[in-house]
């Protein structure tokens, strides 16, 4: 019998009613995620357990390295099964982590399996869970529809292609699909492929062209349904003058390296104007803190952004936010704001920093 009662983590009498009484029922509004919008217009059903639970899972993915296991049996060219098989073996030893109760809680509800995973189940696990997927014929809409997901918001760069979001509305799922606006690649000014990224949004030559076309595409996002955004920084950067910024912008534009100091100019006003900008077009905007990303260089150069080498940032800008929602409070430009931050030492500053600049126009204007 699986340990996951029905009163899982519920230790109290009032979890348990909030609980039953009003969060089981709730649908889910998913406003910041990274399922890919093609797969979900495609809605083409799962050939295993692998491809639905860790082709793209890089938390689990960092166990499995925590655990010594090679990246061949991680991203690498081993078999699926095998990769899985790894998996279960690593998850065997991490018992209180969160990442095992979350399998385990997956398993059972998505695929019916109550087996503890470890080594010696993998290949129960691995048989009933694709025997289960053929023949329910899980696809990616009936995952989201057994969910109560009624939105899910991707995580979109500003030059990405739209259509598919369009053609994802014709389609007859209970659920909405729409991109969340994200400016990460043009605002990372330092970075080798940046002049690249640049071209997508096609002929650029000053800061003031950069910022029309950063308008220019957002109109294009709202046309799809945005109605929220996204911005990524180890830390908030002082607000720079916008003709410092349009400098470095132009030498980077000429080929020249960039140092630390230039990039923090050049992210600290566009941090600004994206704010105001949202602010403008009424976007909800979530601003991601104390993350310190890619890590590691040599994997970096292998497996490319976001697969499991990113860590938290020593960094405290809790000044610098304040005075950026300040200036922007006193502009008449302050949008709906997330806080997301994933340095637990600062929540304490950020949950009272918030509360200086709450406002009328929504509860919980910052969050």
């Amino acid at each position: 019998m699986s340990y996951l009662t029905e009163n899982f983590l519920l230790t109290t009498k009032t979890a348990k009613k909030l609980y039953e009484d009003y969060a089981k029922k709730m649908p889910i509004c998913d406003y910041h995620c990274h399922l890919p919008e093609k797969q979900i217009l495609e809605n083409k059903p799962f050939n295993d357990i692998f491809e639905v639970w860790l082709a793209g899972d890089h938390y689990k993915w960092r166990l499995m390295r925590n655990f010594g296991i090679d990246e061949k049996f991680i991203t690498g060219d081993a078999t699926n099964k095998e990769k899985f098989v790894s998996y279960c073996t690593a998850l065997e030893t991490a018992f209180g982590n969160p990442l095992y109760h979350w399998s385990q809680v997956e398993l059972k509800e998505f695929f019916n399996c109550e087996l503890e995973i470890n080594a010696k189940n993998a290949d129960l696990i691995w048989d009933w869970c694709n025997e289960f997927i053929k023949i329910n014929n899980i696809t990616p809409q009936k995952l989201i529809e057994q969910s109560n997901v009624t939105h899910v918001f991707t995580t979109n760069e500003i030059f990405d292609d739209l259509s598919t979001f369009k053609e994802i509305a014709k389609k007859d799922y209970k659920f909405k699909v729409v991109p969340a606006f994200r400016a990460d690649k043009i605002m990372n000014i330092e970075a080798d492929g940046y002049l690249g990224f640049l071209q997508k949004l096609g002929k650029v030559e000053n800061l003031l062209d950069l910022e029309e076309k950063i308008e220019q595409r957002l109109q294009e996002f709202i046309k799809v349904g945005t109605t929220a955004s996204d911005i990524a920084l180890q830390s908030v950067y002082k607000v720079s003058q916008q003709k410092d910024a349009d400098e470095v912008f132009k030498r980077r534009l000429n080929g020249e390296q960039i140092s630390e100091d230039d990039a923090k100019i050049f992210k600290g006003y566009l941090t600004y104007f994206l704010f105001k900008l949202y602010a403008k077009y009424d976007i909800a905007t979530e601003l991601h803190l104390g993350a310190m990303r890619n890590n590691n260089t040599k994997m970096l150069g292998i497996l490319g952004l976001d697969t499991g080498y990113d860590s938290i940032a020593e960094d405290n800008s809790t000044a610098n936010l304040s005075r950026l929602l300040d200036r922007l409070e006193m502009e008449n430009s302050l949008p709906k704001t997330v806080l997301f931050n994933l340095n637990p030492k600062m929540n304490a500053e950020l949950m009272t920093l918030l509360g200086c600049f709450q406002s009328s126009i929504a509860k919980g204007k910052i969050q």
